[in-house]
């Protein structure tokens, strides 16, 4: 735009407004923005992260219900229990005892765990059930935590997750004898 325009823009706005008259200021309120009430932004942050860790259900500090079976061999790390725990181990093999005697469920179980070790699988699954058919304890349980907290080649063993069998059957990791080692 030219100068010339501007010009004649501002004559012929000026003519148009030639009869309009501003308005009487008494009276008038000038309106003011509303002023944003304070926000806790870090009680926020700190409500979203314990919604989350409520909501994490690979959490390793799960209730208890005195269920559970969980045991590490003394001088292992600490860690090996939550990795076991939240499922990090991959499931090699499983045995089913329901159904069984206590002697027959036994030697299953151990039978069970030397053909494993022989296999180098480092994580098994043992399912024993809960017991709910039993008339006192949970026998097949019972048995099972015997055997495999004085098996030598157990390492650690804790109750599975919900997803893989919950408080009804057990993890446990292996370790293999010093020859079948790669």
């Amino acid at each position: 735009m030219s100068s010339n325009d501007n010009k004649e823009d501002d004559v012929c706005f000026r003519r148009a407004m030639a009869d309009v008259r501003p308005l009487r200021q008494s009276g008038r309120i000038e309106p003011e923005p509303a002023k944003t009430p304070p926000r806790a932004f870090q009680q926020e942050l700190d409500d979203r992260e314990t919604l989350a860790s409520l909501l994490d259900l690979d959490a390793v500090d799960e209730p208890e219900t005195g269920e559970e079976l969980q045991w590490l061999k003394p001088g292992c790390a600490p860690r090996t229990m939550r990795r076991l725990r939240r499922g990090y181990y991959s499931i090699a093999d499983t045995v089913d005892l329901h159904h069984m005697t206590v002697e027959t469920a036994r030697q299953v179980l151990l039978d069970f765990i030397e053909r494993s070790v022989e296999r180098r699988h480092g994580c098994v699954r043992i399912v024993h059930g809960k017991g709910l058919r039993s008339r006192d304890l949970p026998q097949l349980k019972v048995m099972t935590n015997r055997v495999l907290f004085r098996h030598p080649r157990v390492v650690a063993y804790a109750s599975c997750r919900p997803v893989d069998g919950g408080t009804g059957a057990t993890l446990a990791l292996l370790k293999a004898p010093k020859g079948l080692r790669k």
